[in-house]
C-alpha cells in the first residue's frame, strides 16, 4: 500500500515529532541568528560610512558603483531562482497549499546572501519574512534529508516558518500563532507541537547570540489610564484606514516599476541608488527601523519631524520592495506603526495636556494595530509586540486599537496582504491533473454551516475524497451518515494543483447550505 501522503504513525508520534522540532529549531535557529547577526553588522558599517560620507561626500562615487555591484550580483540570484523575491511569506504559503514548489537548498543559500546584500546595504526591507522563509526551508531540507512523507514535509515546513520568526524576533509564541493564525487558518494539534517547540528551541538559539534583552525593549511603559480609551478606539480608526492604502499601494508596485523599462530583475538598481542620498542625509533611518523605535525611549520629536519621518519610510520602503529584492515588509509596518503611534501620542501631548510619558504607549498599540490591519492576523500581532517590547501588561489596549483597525480595513474591502501577494504571485492558472496525491485539512468551524450536516448532505466538489474526521486526538472514519461537528478537521485526498481549488470549493459551497 502506497503510503507517501500519510504521517508515518508511531506509539510515541508525539515525542517523535517533538524530537524533530528540537532538531529543526536548533537548524533554523542558528542559521537565522547568524543571517540576522551578519546585517545588524553591515548597517551599523553601513550607517558610518554615511557619516563619514557627509565630511568626505567625494566617497559616495565608487560607493555608488559598489551599490551597482551589489544591485547586479543580486539580480543574478533572482534571475537563478524567483522564489527568492520579496518578503518569501507568500512562497511559503503557496507551497503549504499545493500551488508551487521551491529548491530548498537553492532558496536556502540564495535567500541568505540576497537578504544580506540588500538588507544590509541600508534598504528600507525587513529581515524577518527572509527569516521565515529561511527557517522553512531548513525544515523542508530535513523533511527531504530523512525520507519524510508529504504530510510531514508539511509540518516541518511550518515548523522551521515558526522558528525562523522566533529567532529574528525573539518571539517564539508569536512564531507560533503566525503559523496558525497566518499560514494555515487553522489548528492541527501535531503542528502547533512541533512548531511550537521548534521556536522554543530556536529562540533559545538566538538568544545566545543577542541577549535576553528583547528587541524592541522601550523600558517601563506606563498603564494608559482608561480615560485615554476613547482614543485607542479613534487611532485604530486612522490605522484601520491608512493600513487600506497601505496594501494597495503595495499591490500597485510593479506597475509603478513597469514604468522604468528595466526588466524585473533588474529593478533592484533603482532602489540601491536612490538609498544613497537618503543615507548621506539621514544615516541612522536606514534598514528596517528598529533604531528608530527605539529611539522614542529617551527622546521626543516634533509633529513635523515624526510627519516627515513617516513620509521617508512609507515611499522608500515601498520603492525597496518594489525592487523585487529578497527583504520583507514586516520590520517596516511596525516602523511606520510605531512612527504614527508616536505622532498621534505628540498630538494628545502637544495639543490635549496628556503626559508625555504616555507617548510610548501610543507607539507600542500602533505597532500592533497597524500590522493588523495590514496583515489581517491580531492574534499575531498582540503577542509579537508584547514579545518584543518585553512587557505583557498591555494586552487590553492592544487588543482593542488592534481590533478596531481591523474591523475598519475589513469594512473598506481590504485583504490579508501576504494573501493578496500569493495570488498575485501564482495568479489563477490551473494546471491539468499531475497525478501527485496529497492530504489536506478542513477545519469545521462554529460558524460554518456544514457543523451538524451529515456528509451524504452536502455537496463536494470534485476531484477529492473525504477519507476521515479528526475530532480532538482521535481519528473516525467516515460514512454518508456521519455528522461533521464543529472543531472537527476533514482529512481530504486530492491532487497537489486542484488542493486550493477544493479549499475554496468547500468553503463557497458551506456559505449556502441551508440548515
Amino acid at each position: 500500500m502506497d503510503n507517501t501522503h500519510e504521517i508515518k504513525r508511531l506509539d510515541n508520534t508525539k515525542l517523535v515529532f517533538i524530537g524533530k522540532g528540537v532538531i529543526i529549531g536548533l537548524l533554523a535557529g542558528f542559521c537565522v541568528s547568524l543571517f540576522r547577526l551578519l546585517i545588524e553588522e553591515a548597517v551599523h558599517y553601513v550607517e558610518k560610512f554615511y557619516t563619514y560620507s557627509q565630511a568626505n561626500p567625494w566617497v559616495l562615487i565608487p560607493w555608488a558603483f559598489l551599490m551597482l555591484l551589489l544591485a547586479w550580483t543580486v539580480s543574478l540570484l533572482i534571475r537563478s531562482d524567483k522564489n527568492i523575491k520579496g518578503s518569501g511569506i507568500p512562497q511559503i504559503e503557496g507551497e503549504l497549499q499545493g500551488e508551487l514548489q521551491q529548491d530548498w537548498f537553492s532558496v536556502l543559500w540564495k535567500k541568505f546572501i540576497g537578504g544580506v546584500l540588500s538588507v544590509g546595504a541600508g534598504l528600507f526591507l525587513g529581515r524577518e519574512g527572509p527569516s521565515i522563509q529561511l527557517g522553512s526551508m531548513v525544515g523542508k531540507g530535513f523533511g527531504v534529508k530523512t525520507n519524510a512523507t508529504t504530510s510531514e514535509k508539511k509540518i516541518f515546513i511550518s515548523s522551521g516558518a515558526a522558528a525562523g520568526l522566533a529567532a529574528a524576533f525573539n518571539a517564539p509564541i508569536a512564531g507560533l500563532l503566525f503559523v496558525i493564525e497566518e499560514i494555515h487558518h487553522t489548528f492541527s494539534p501535531l503542528i502547533w507541537l512541533t512548531s511550537l517547540t521548534a521556536a522554543l528551541t530556536a529562540n533559545f538559539v538566538s538568544l545566545n547570540f543577542f541577549g535576553l534583552k528583547p528587541v524592541l525593549y522601550l523600558g517601563n511603559v506606563a498603564q494608559l489610564p482608561l480615560h485615554y480609551y476613547g482614543h485607542l478606539i479613534l487611532l485604530g480608526i486612522l490605522l484601520g484606514i491608512l493600513g487600506f492604502f497601505y496594501q494597495r499601494t503595495l499591490l500597485a508596485l510593479p506597475k509603478f516599476y513597469r514604468l522604468t523599462h528595466l526588466p524585473e530583475h533588474l529593478y533592484g538598481i533603482v532602489p540601491y541608488l536612490l538609498v544613497i542620498p537618503i543615507g548621506f542625509f539621514f544615516p541612522h533611518c536606514l534598514g528596517g527601523g528598529n533604531q528608530l523605535i527605539l529611539a522614542f525611549n529617551q527622546n521626543q520629536f516634533s509633529v513635523l519631524f515624526l510627519v516627515g519621518l513617516f513620509l521617508l519610510r512609507y515611499i522608500f520602503s515601498m520603492i525597496s520592495y518594489g525592487g523585487n529584492l529578497p527583504g520583507g515588509i514586516f520590520l517596516p509596518i511596525l516602523t511606520l506603526g510605531a512612527i504614527l503611534g508616536g505622532l498621534y501620542g505628540t498630538v494628545l501631548h502637544n495639543y490635549l495636556g496628556m503626559d508625555s510619558i504616555y507617548i510610548r504607549n501610543f507607539v507600542v498599540f500602533a505597532m500592533a494595530a497597524y500590522f493588523t490591519a495590514i496583515g489581517k492576523a491580531p492574534l499575531t500581532a498582540i503577542i509579537l509586540v508584547t514579545e518584543m517590547v518585553g512587557n505583557i501588561t498591555h494586552l487590553m489596549p492592544l487588543a482593542v486599537c488592534s481590533l478596531s483597525a481591523y474591523i475598519i480595513n475589513d469594512l473598506m474591502g481590504g485583504n490579508p496582504i501576504y494573501e493578496s501577494l500569493l495570488e498575485r504571485l501564482v495568479g489563477n492558472n490551473t494546471s491539468s491533473i499531475s497525478g501527485t496525491k496529497t492530504i489536506i485539512e478542513y477545519p469545521v468551524t462554529v460558524e460554518s454551516k456544514l457543523d451538524g450536516v451529515m456528509i451524504r448532505d452536502f455537496q463536494w466538489p470534485k476531484d477529492m475524497l473525504l477519507i476521515s474526521i479528526r475530532r480532538g486526538s482521535s481519528e473516525i472514519l467516515t460514512h454518508g451518515d456521519t455528522v461533521m461537528k464543529a472543531g472537527d478537521q476533514l482529512i481530504i485526498l486530492t491532487d497537489a494543483d486542484h488542493a486550493q481549488i477544493v479549499k475554496r470549493a468547500i468553503f463557497q459551497t458551506s456559505q449556502l447550505i441551508q440548515t
